[in-house]
């Protein structure tokens, strides 16, 4: 029997290529035997870049709609977490492992994504590190700044804990010790069958490239390319 497809989902202001090729992901999963799917979501990488916040409305079912009949192992950062999480509470029995990474407490809260798309546009507290940082991701070559702060301004209700108590697989939360998303309690809490990981003087940004990150996620699904 074939192994699972595996689903990659990026983060915000960033891509498939920047987040998962860069840092050696889709070539270790293809030494694995694992067949990739990672798309760019809508507003990011190569895909379409609309600016009407309506055209993001529900960006998740673009996402469903590569996934095979079979159950997928799935890998999400940040934003991406939040959308293959989405996708698992609502259709679980497309899942068999899901590992998450660079989200925590914040996905139960619906504010924060004004305050995202105007640093991309440049309307940020100078001494907000965080901020700073997504207008730099935001104003990246390849990057429509615009289009971007669209996509944080869909409408986009927050994952409640009875949306993830309906998450059926095993899942592991991954979190940098330096992390802003921090603490990971109420997400790991809400999972019904979670595991928390914690990265040593890890922050956001350095997640997707942490040695430990990448070699405790391809574990877990049993994808280890030896």
């Amino acid at each position: 029997m074939a192994e699972p497809h595996v689903l990659l989902v990026h983060g915000f202001a960033t891509s498939a290529e920047r987040t998962w090729r860069e840092p050696g992901w889709i070539d270790l999963l293809a030494d694995a035997g694992r067949q990739v799917i990672a798309p760019d979501l809508l507003g990011h990488g190569d895909a379409p870049k609309p600016h009407d916040p309506a055209e993001y409305a529900d960006i998740e079912s673009a996402v469903l709609d590569q996934l095979p009949a079979e159950p997928v192992d799935a890998i999400g950062y940040s934003m991406g977490a939040r959308v293959v999480l989405t996708l698992a509470s609502r259709h679980p029995e497309r899942f068999r492992r899901i590992v998450v990474a660079g989200l925590g407490a914040n996905v139960f809260r619906s504010e924060g994504g004004g305050a995202l798309a105007d640093a991309v546009e440049g309307d940020y507290p100078p001494d907000n590190m965080v901020l700073a940082h997504f207008h730099q991701l935001g104003n990246t070559p390849g990057n429509d700044p615009k289009a971007l702060a669209a996509f944080m301004r869909r409408t986009s209700p927050p994952l409640t804990p009875d949306d993830l108590a309906r998450v059926t697989c095993p899942v592991l939360v991954v979190v940098g010790d330096q992390d802003f998303v921090l603490p990971a309690e109420p997400l790991v809490d809400a999972l019904g069958d979670s595991r928390f990981l914690s990265l040593h003087k890890v922050d956001h940004f350095g997640t997707p490239k942490d040695f430990t990150f990448i070699d405790e996620a391809l574990g877990f699904i049993d994808a280890r390319p030896f």
